[in-house]
C-alpha cells in the first residue's frame, strides 16, 4: 500500500530519529566509560531504570490505565543479557567497533533463526551470509588493529540477546506497552549485577546525566521513534534501514571521541553490512516468488 505524502514524511521523520537514537547508545555509553564517569555495572542500572520509567509514563492512558497486560520475564532477562554485556564491552572497544560487532551479531543471529524456522535460501542468501561472517571473522582475527577479544565476545553476547529480545516482539500488537513492561521487569537483574559489583562503583554527575540520556532518549525515546516508524515501512526497508546505525555510530566517535578509523574496521563494516543486506534483499525477493 502506498503512503501519502505526509505519512510518508512521517516515517522518514521518525526512522532518522531511531536510527540516531540507537547510534547514541554507542556514543553515550563509549563517552561515560572512556572517561571513568561511571562504572558499566551502574550506567547500565541507570540506564534501564531510567528508561524504564520513561516508557511507563509513555504507556499511561488519560483514564489512568497502567502498563497493558504483557508480562514476560524471559524477554526482560534478555533485555538485561543485552544492556550489561554492551556496557562492560564499551569498556575497551570504541563506539565504531562495538556497533558493529552487536548490529552484525544481531542480524545474523535473526538470519539464522529464520533458517531454523524452515526459510530455505537461495543462493544470495547464502552468499550474502557467508560475507557477513566473513566480515565478522575478519574483524575478530588476530591483528595490531583486532579489537579485544573478550570484549567483543561481550558485545557478541549483547547483539545475540538483543536479536532473540527483537524477535520474541515482532507480532506483539502492544509494542510500547511490552517493552515497558520488559524494561520494568529488567531492572532487578541490573540491581543485583550492580550489587555483585559494588567494589567498582563509581558515579560522576556527567556519568549519571550520559546514563539518563541513554536510558530516556536514546532507549525509551528512541524505540517510540522506531515503533512509530515501522508503521510505514516493510520488514525488508526496516532491516535495511538499520545498516546505518554503525556508521552513524562510527562517525558519532570520530567527531565525539576523536577515535581512528582503521584499514581493518572500513573493510569488516564494507562485509558485514554489505553481506546482510544482499541476505536481507535476497530473503525478500524470494519471498515474492512464493
Amino acid at each position: 500500500m502506498t503512503q501519502r505524502p505526509q505519512a510518508r514524511i512521517g516515517t522518514i521523520a521518525y526512522a532518522t530519529l531511531a536510527l540516531v537514537a540507537f547510534a547514541a547508545n554507542s556514543v553515550l555509553c563509549r563517552i561515560a566509560l572512556s572517561q571513568g564517569a561511571i562504572d558499566p555495572a551502574t550506567f547500565s542500572t541507570v540506564r534501564l531504570t531510567s528508561g524504564a520509567a520513561t516508557l511507563l509514563l509513555l504507556t499511561m492512558r488519560p483514564q489512568g490505565q497502567g502498563v497493558p497486560v504483557a508480562h514476560s520475564w524471559i524477554s526482560a532477562g534478555l533485555l538485561a543479557l543485552y544492556a550489561i554485556p554492551f556496557s562492560f564491552a564499551y569498556t575497551r572497544l570504541t563506539a565504531s567497533t562495538g556497533a558493529l560487532v552487536m548490529f552484525g551479531t544481531v542480524q545474523v543471529t535473526m538470519l539464522i533463526a529464520a533458517l531454523r524456522s524452515g526459510e530455505r535460501p537461495d543462493f544470495t542468501q547464502w552468499i550474502g551470509l557467508g560475507v557477513a561472517l566473513a566480515g565478522l571473522v575478519y574483524l575478530m582475527a588476530p591483528g595490531v588493529s583486532a579489537p579485544p577479544l573478550a570484549a567483543a565476545a561481550l558485545m557478541g553476547v549483547a547483539g545475540f540477546a538483543w536479536g532473540m529480545y527483537s524477535l520474541r516482539g515482532r507480532h506483539t500488537a502492544q509494542s510500547l506497552g511490552q517493552n515497558a513492561s520488559n524494561f520494568v521487569r529488567a531492572v532487578p537483574f541490573v540491581f543485583v549485577v550492580s550489587a555483585v559489583d559494588m567494589s567498582h562503583f563509581h558515579v560522576e554527575p556527567n556519568g549519571l546525566l550520559l546514563a539518563c540520556a541513554s536510558g530516556i532518549l536514546a532507549s525509551g525515546l528512541g524505540y517510540v521513534a522506531w515503533y512509530a516508524a515501522l508503521g510505514g515501512l516493510s520488514a525488508t526497508r526496516a532491516a535495511i534501514v538499520q545498516l546505518a546505525v554503525p556508521v552513524l555510530a562510527a562517525a558519532g566517535g570520530v567527531m565525539l571521541l576523536g577515535e581512528a578509523i582503521s584499514a581493518r574496521l572500513v573493510l569488516s563494516t564494507i562485509a558485514i553490512l554489505g553481506g546482510i543486506a544482499l541476505a536481507i534483499i535476497g530473503r525478500e525477493r524470494m519471498r515474492g516468488h512464493t
